[in-house]
């Protein structure tokens, strides 16, 4: 068991064979999770603006994303786990693009299997981890190429909780170092909205809703899977 700290710190030839779990807590993990579980069809990761805007309209899709923490000027929908309800994505496939998110999971191709986490479904992408009986590498998406706390704590209390399903996996230097991280909060990451710097950036743009909702533990079962070779990920219940 494996946690790389940062999208640009991936190897992708280190991935073959194992098992995914793709982590962007604030917000892009939480918000895919969000879609799915309001019904979203599934939602297409790409690299930048102009890729999603090709790929929306050739698909009919809703566009979605941000750059910086700020939603992209003639997109449907921005970043917030808050926007994706079933009345707005219901039955639509959403084509985003992130500043760290989506370039996580891009770099996560070469897995077998591909999972996307956050606080929100901590429990249930675990389990999820453990039953397809792989190793398993958390990547956490990071910030513009630099350690995310609130991601590091939660790939910290995934390595927890595969430690608990499995008794005596081996676990990397890297993924101790998390564990070891995710101890000093246990089941009070809402002090993260404190303690993270991009948590504070956001409340102080106004987006304190969102801080609150992606801090969250355990409040879905819903496991999206990212299915490179149909280019989507797509629903998968815990």
């Amino acid at each position: 068991m494996d946690v790389v700290l940062t999208a640009d710190a991936v190897v992708p030839a280190r991935l073959a064979g194992a098992t995914v779990l793709v982590v962007d807590v604030l917000r892009a993990s939480t918000t895919i999770i969000a879609a799915l579980a309001a019904g979203c069809a599934g939602v297409t990761p790409v690299a930048d603006p102009v890729e999603a805007r090709r790929r929306a309209a050739a698909h009919d899709a809703l566009l979605a994303g941000e750059r910086r923490g700020e939603p992209i000027a003639g997109f449907d929908l921005g970043n917030s786990p808050l926007e994706f309800t079933r009345e707005r994505v219901g039955g639509r496939t959403v084509v985003l693009t992130t500043s760290n998110g989506t370039r996580a999971l891009l770099a996560a191709r070469e897995a077998s299997a591909i999972g996307i986490a956050a606080f929100v479904n901590l429990t249930a992408a675990g389990h999820w981890a453990v039953a397809e009986g792989r190793d398993l590498v958390v990547v956490c998406a990071g910030e513009r190429g630099r350690r995310s706390l609130e991601d590091h704590v939660c790939a910290g209390l995934l390595v927890e909780g595969v430690r608990v399903l499995t008794p005596g996996v081996s676990a990397s230097p890297a993924a101790l170092r998390a564990l070891a991280e995710g101890r000093r909060y246990g089941r009070e990451v809402t002090r993260l909205a404190v303690d993270s710097p991009w948590a504070r950036k956001l409340e102080a743009s106004g987006r304190g809703a969102d801080v609150t909702a992606c801090l969250l533990l355990d409040t879905t079962s819903c496991v999206p899977r990212y299915l490179p070779s149909v280019d989507k990920v797509v629903s998968r219940r815990g």
